[in-house]
């Protein structure tokens, strides 16, 4: 039995996370009945308690809107401490306004770069005391320096108090993956080498770096989305059957997907940039930083060994979707599916769809298949909690089911440091175009790729 927390506090409270999506979720937790606990802004913005209400209601008003009755119950729960993270006398005045709360769970919304210094502080004021940490990614920028975050993080924080936050695991869309496996009999015997011929993961954004030049120099297309939730979701799709005694036996099969995955070689990355991205502000003239980036995986394990798992992401493509197709082998009988593939394809966003292609008899004399699609997707429930509320409301309640372990973080930290170590060239590509044309080669033969429609 989890022990609840009996405060919240979140650093970095009058900054932007906090506004877009910190703010609504602690709304709908309240609404939701699931709140009710005193909320504490840690900020140095030299802001009062009534100006950080006042960018609450901000917040609410331009993402999801004002629930009066729930805002109110929030604002009467909300507390401020405004200083200097440098300076210890802030988190001794924290650890004042917590007053007899015995078990915090603490929210870093700031920059990785104050990690050390608020942990250690928080260790030095006492604050850290039976409590539990909430971390942002990015969790470091390669292997050795999410190794290096961790064990800061450690020198104050068990691991077992440790909640990684990344919310594309909180997606009702992206968890439907879990469900859909393993809640269905008819997919098991199918879900393996002998049945399936491929796997693509394609994350496609039509908008750039909307002015965010700088922090993308930084990170890159592997790093922003790669290492993360594009490797969360092949650990989805190609886990084993998580046992279902123990909350984190999910994640302990996540971990063996990332250790199985072969280590990657030259042939096996494309990197390219949009033509146009040095321009970008706070983008170097000459950046060799990726904004685009196809891999093909292989995972070494009896189910998935001569699989190709093929993923792409990339920025001023055609379309936005996040897209997941898994490619049948043919039948014997080409002849009645007309060569065709059966397939599943998991549309995680804008929306969630999962349907079927199968191939279906075309009315007249002659015996000739043609595709058809099944959809298998409820309408979407207008009730649908967002994910930083569900995942906000499992750290307050102490379920980690949804929160990457250090061990997985380095698993794939493993898998993406060898990419950005593949001395791949970056290549031009037009904007609206599905990126180089170079990436063909990851697809050339499993059919090339399927590109995501949406727009019609």
């Amino acid at each position: 039995m989890t022990e609840f927390s009996d405060a919240f506090v979140f650093f970095g409270a009058t900054g932007d996370l906090a506004y877009k999506k910190i703010f609504p979720a602690l709304q709908a937790l309240v609404r939701s009945g699931k709140l009710n606990i005193p909320i504490v802004g840690v900020a140095r913005a030299g802001w009062t308690l009534e100006q950080l209400v006042e960018r609450a209601r901000e917040s609410l008003e331009e993402h999801g809107g004002v629930d009066e009755a729930a805002f109110k119950k929030m604002t009467g729960l909300l507390r401020y401490v405004d200083g200097d993270y440098s300076k210890l006398e802030t988190f001794k005045a924290l650890r004042k306004e917590l007053g007899d709360a015995k078990r915090p769970l603490h929210y870093l919304a700031i920059p990785p770069s104050m990690f050390a210094t608020v942990v250690g502080h928080l260790g030095d004021s006492g604050c850290s005391e039976n409590a539990r940490v909430v971390v942002e990614k990015p969790f470091g920028r390669d292997l050795k320096s999410g190794r290096a975050l961790s064990a800061t993080i450690h020198s104050v924080f068990d691991e077992a108090d440790v909640f990684r936050i990344d919310h594309y695991l909180g997606k009702e869309t992206v968890q439907n993956l879990v469900v859909f496996r393993f809640a269905n009999t008819f997919l098991e015997p199918i879900w393996n080498r002998n049945y399936v011929e491929s796997v693509q993961i394609t994350m496609a954004e039509e908008f750039g770096v909307q002015g965010r030049g700088k922090f993308y120099e930084e990170a890159g297309a592997i790093r922003d989305v790669v290492q993360n939730h594009l490797m969360q979701v092949v650990g989805f799709l190609a886990m084993e059957p998580p046992a279902a005694a123990y909350v984190g036996s999910i994640r302990d099969e996540m971990v063996k997907v990332f250790r199985q995955i072969r280590p990657l070689t030259s042939e096996d990355v494309v990197r390219g940039q949009f033509r146009g991205y040095r321009d970008e502000p706070g983008v170097a003239s000459d950046s060799n930083v990726e904004t685009f980036a196809a891999l093909r995986l292989s995972i070494d394990s009896w189910r998935w060994n001569g699989v190709p798992f093929v993923i792409r992401t990339g920025k001023c493509l055609p379309e936005t979707a996040t897209e997941v197709l898994v490619t049948l082998k043919r039948p014997p009988l080409t002849n009645l599916s007309q060569g065709q593939n059966n397939y599943l394809r998991f549309r995680l966003s804008p929306d969630l769809n999962i349907a079927l292609g199968a191939s279906v008899k075309v009315p007249g004399e002659h015996m000739i298949g043609t595709r058809t699609e099944l959809s298998l997707t409820p309408d979407a429930s207008s009730d649908e909690m967002s994910a930083y509320e569900r995942l906000l409301g499992d750290a307050i309640e102490g379920d980690p089911t949804l929160f990457s372990r250090q061990d997985a973080i380095e698993a794939a930290w493993a898998v993406v440091d060898a990419a950005l170590d593949c001395p791949a060239p970056v290549l031009f590509y037009d904007v609206g175009s599905w990126g180089p044309v170079e990436s063909n080669t990851i697809t050339a033969d499993i059919g090339g790729w399927s590109n995501p429609r949406v727009k019609t």
